[in-house]
């Protein structure tokens, strides 16, 4: 229901009016909460390492062509950018309305308040980086055991990034889970009204 608009009259001569406003609500802006990367790093220098043997065993040790060579290079490349490196540089986002979980630039999924049921600590023993557990149909965005949270949703939800498995549980990691938690709870709760701001508007022809 709308804000309802009070006029009283207002001052000795009864001239003027004071608007009783719309109760004042203070803004909740959005807020980064960065996730674990442990398991990102070692992630990270075991690509750099493999790829380097490679490159390194098709120069030295066969005789592939240059510019083959240099192609096999700008994949790998671009694979450890996207996959090896870029989720070090990304963080989950808490919005008025909903969550955006991120991990590298590979995933990235809107959550809106109004299709979750729950939200919670969770202390299982969680599958790294991005996969979708069939059995639960449970979604695993993490980059580490510690500060795990569990989304539970209305429905089950589609995934393109994991292969368009449905899932109906999210878990992630957050560094500090308690921080979040309260957010959340900030922002999904009802907030109570502060009193009304009242503003006197003069009768027209008065200045």
């Amino acid at each position: 229901m709308p804000p309802r608009y009070i006029n009283k009259r207002g001052g000795e001569n009864g001239e003027g009016r004071l608007i009783e406003g719309a109760p004042i609500r203070r803004p909740v802006g959005p807020r980064d909460f960065p996730y674990g990367r442990s398991f990102f790093y070692l992630r990270a220098v075991l690509l750099i390492a493999l790829f380097s043997a490679l490159l390194l065993f098709l120069g030295l040790q066969t005789v592939t062509p240059q510019f083959w060579l240099g192609v096999i290079a700008a994949v790998l490349l671009a694979y450890l950018g996207i996959v090896g490196l870029s989720p070090l540089l990304t963080h989950h986002t808490l919005l008025r309305s909903r969550l955006i979980l991120r991990q590298g630039w590979y995933f990235r999924a809107v959550i809106p308040f109004s299709n979750v049921e729950e939200v919670g600590p969770w202390d299982g023993e969680p599958k790294y980086g991005l996969k979708v557990g069939l059995a639960h149909r449970t979604m695993y965005i993490v980059g580490s055991a510690a500060g795990l949270v569990s989304i539970q949703l209305r429905e089950p939800r589609r995934f393109p990034q994991a292969l368009f498995l449905k899932a109906r549980e999210i878990v992630f990691d957050v560094d500090d889970r308690d921080a979040f938690l309260a957010a959340v709870k900030e922002r999904t709760a009802a907030p109570a009204p502060l009193p009304a701001h009242k503003v006197l508007v003069l009768p027209p022809g008065r200045r």
